[in-house]
């Protein structure tokens, strides 16, 4: 079943998604690109207040692949206790260089590769991904102004992005400026889930503040259409 990843900026919104009872709290601040992170301290506040209530996973920020660099952050945001922490595959840099430094972290913690529809990702590295250790993969939008990852990708894509995650038993998340109008048909991929942080914040402003009804909205939405598919 399809759950719903709420992004989120602060304690109290953190306390807010888990009072609706959205099945991933996803910490970033979106006022810094993105996958911009959150600092280590606010990281920490939030995974002590969500005590394992819910699951928690955070981002690293917009780093190029530097191996080291990214190693650094990833190292340091899983050490704060989060669940997941999500890497952003950025176009550039040495990708297999980063990917073999990662996957010593991967033995101890659950790593989440995070590709970018608008810059055409090869689903091909999913394979180096799952040697790498990794626990999953997610297909995000870098521009978030540039359209939905409906608009973005094709039928045809979602679909191959889906499968080849299940074929290696990553997890898999489908997330880019995402609207109400792309749930139905996203929930037929039968991903892990939704991830939404747009959609739920206040005129859909993704750096302004996160509206209660807005989270209940697609909270509701996801748990109905469950009844369909």
């Amino acid at each position: 079943m399809t759950g719903m990843l709420a992004s989120v900026n602060s304690l109290i919104e953190a306390r807010l998604v888990l009072q609706v009872g959205v099945d991933i709290i996803d910490l970033k601040q979106p006022d810094q690109g993105a996958l911009g992170a959150l600092a280590l301290v606010d990281v920490k506040e939030i995974v002590a207040e969500v005590n394992s209530r819910c699951p928690v996973s955070a981002t690293i920020g917009d780093l190029p692949l530097q191996a080291q660099a990214v190693y650094n952050a990833t190292k340091a945001m899983a050490e704060t206790g989060v669940d997941y922490v999500k890497i952003g595959f950025f176009p550039g840099g040495d990708w297999q260089t980063t990917l073999d430094k990662l996957s010593r972290l991967a033995v101890n913690f659950k790593l989440i590769a995070v590709l970018f529809a608008d810059t055409q990702p090869d689903f091909s590295m999913l394979s180096a991904l799952k040697t790498a250790g990794f626990t999953g993969v997610m297909v995000d939008t870098m521009n978030k102004s540039g359209g939905s990852l409906t608009q973005l990708m094709s039928e045809q894509g979602l679909s191959a992005f889906v499968k080849q995650a299940r074929e290696y038993d990553l997890l898999c998340g489908l997330a880019g400026s995402l609207r109400l109008a792309d749930i139905s048909f996203l929930l037929t991929y039968k991903s892990d889930y939704l991830g939404f942080r747009g959609a739920l914040c206040q005129a859909h402003d993704r750096i302004g503040q996160l509206d209660r009804t807005a989270v209940q909205t697609i909270k509701d939405l996801i748990s109905l259409s469950h009844n369909t598919y």
